[in-house]
């Protein structure tokens, strides 16, 4: 399908996008990539009146340590989160997660920020940094300000981003020498996640989040908890669900899709404690 008709400006500095989204108003949209949103109004699901290019932003396109933190650039794309010695070095499963979004064109394309911003559950990377702790910062006209991965995603496609602020940034703490693992599930490479789940385990300390469980990604807590509590990695696993809320649709029933989230994380489980 084609999409409504909108207006194209291209933003040449982060105040200058933060300038324009407050003057067009709730009614645009910050476009990078685009491998998020252009589908959805070409579906018209998303009928933006203004699309606000921020593309070409090179300075919010970074990964660089930043103490016990790493710090990355919200415009970083997804092929060098994937190739980052710094996060193979520091945070593997987010470097091995961005491997598995879409193919080589889209990576080289699409954003963490975007990705995050969008705050599609089926996403890969919502999930994963939300399993690692990060902290995202906003920018507005107000300043910055951080929000914690666990507040950020509110419902499906709706994030704790207001209306005037643009996502500038993901803090991830190191995971210093922690297991993990990254597993998903589908039908053909490239599709989507009908369930996916990342994982990292140190001691008795663990972080899992699940892929297309719910409306929002979801952090398994349930998870954690019982591992904390000396529990089996499969019986840990069987509280996959408890946290989630999954949907089904042309892909999975809920019983199914609540089946795989015991089973990949049992797996992932398994190969983080390995």
């Amino acid at each position: 399908m084609i999409p409504a008709a909108f207006d194209y400006v291209r933003a040449e500095s982060a105040d200058e996008a933060i300038s324009l989204i407050g003057q067009h108003g709730d009614e645009s949209k910050f476009i990078a990539g685009g491998h998020s949103l252009l589908p959805l109004m070409k579906l018209r699901l998303a009928q933006p009146s203004v699309l606000i290019d921020i593309g070409r932003l090179d300075d919010l396109s970074y990964i660089r340590e930043d103490g016990d933190q790493i710090a990355i650039g919200a415009l970083t794309k997804h092929c060098d989160v994937e190739s980052s010695d710094t996060l193979k070095q520091h945070v593997p499963l987010l470097a091995h997660a961005a491997s598995h979004v879409g193919d080589p064109q889209v990576r080289r394309r699409g954003t963490i920020g975007g990705s995050i911003a969008h705050a599609d559950p089926a996403s890969d990377l919502p999930a994963t940094t939300l399993a690692l702790g990060a902290t995202y910062v906003a920018q507005g006209p107000g300043g910055t300000r951080e929000i914690a991965a666990a507040d950020f995603y509110q419902t499906f496609f709706e994030s704790a981003l207001a209306d005037d602020e643009m996502l500038t940034e993901i803090r991830i703490p190191k995971m210093n020498g922690a297991g993990w693992s990254f597993q998903k599930f589908n039908r053909r490479a490239q599709d989507w996640a009908i369930v996916g789940v990342s994982a990292w385990v140190r001691g008795s300390e663990s972080g899992v989040g699940l892929v297309n469980m719910a409306s929002t990604p979801v952090l398994a807590s349930s998870v954690s908890t019982a591992l904390a509590g000396g529990a089996s990695t499969a019986d840990a696993a069987e509280q996959a669900a408890a946290d989630a809320d999954p949907q089904a649709d042309l892909n999975a029933s809920v019983e199914y899709r609540q089946h795989l989230a015991k089973v990949l994380t049992r797996r992932a489980l398994e190969d983080a404690s390995a």
